[in-house]
């Protein structure tokens, strides 16, 4: 070999060399997405439409049982409280009795007799197993306010020793059951003192 030959350097490779593959086009390189048609896509939208609709109905559904319960709950203790009530409002007449029998037997001087102690114990029990039940007395007291929520005046008199307005005796007892009032305490209520402008009361002779 030459030397000439030696330090002879290779032509440059060109792209139009057949043993260099030419560069794939990019456009062709990139990846196509597969179509759908366009009935396809509107069967999807059909179902995603009908699926929100199932799942509107299924919340709704859900909120109805829930309000069912609690009205069915609500109802049975309504029921609860108003069989509670009638019965022991019926029961009440028969409480005012043997009280006034206690009354009627010590007004006669029965305070020691078996007849008061018998009627006191049957009244005592019957009482005590009211109030167990939920009963609740309504007292009202002479020189307490008059409330009409819980009182009922029968009759209005002067009295120089009691307020305008202010309970002067108390006829019968009121009851209430729990938070509803069954009877309200019946009253006779102070109308304070006379007017001196009043004429006075006419006298028969």
């Amino acid at each position: 070999m030459s030397k000439k030959d030696k330090h002879t350097k290779p032509a440059p490779l060109t792209a139009t060399d057949e043993s260099i593959p030419a560069a794939e086009d990019e456009t062709s390189a990139e990846i196509q997405p597969d179509s759908i048609s366009v009935e396809e896509l509107q069967e999807l939208k059909t179902k995603a439409a009908k699926a929100d609709e199932n799942w509107d109905k299924y919340l709704r559904t859900v909120a109805d049982l829930d309000n069912y319960r609690k009205r069915v709950a609500r109802e049975k203790e309504e029921l609860a409280r108003f069989t509670s009530e009638r019965v022991v409002a019926a029961l009440l007449p028969a409480l005012d009795n043997l009280e006034r029998a206690i009354e009627s037997a010590q007004a006669h001087g029965a305070e020691n007799s078996s007849l008061l102690e018998g009627l006191t114990q049957v009244y005592n029990q019957f009482r005590r197993t009211l109030l167990e039940f939920g009963l609740q007395e309504i007292i009202a007291g002479a020189g307490q306010p008059f409330d009409p929520n819980l009182h009922e005046a029968v009759g209005q008199v002067d009295s120089a020793a009691h307020a305008e307005g202010h309970v002067i005796e108390q006829l019968q007892r009121g009851y209430k059951l729990a938070d509803r009032l069954l009877r309200p305490a019946r009253v006779v209520v102070s109308k304070g003192l006379p007017d001196p402008a009043d004429p006075a009361p006419e006298t028969s002779e």
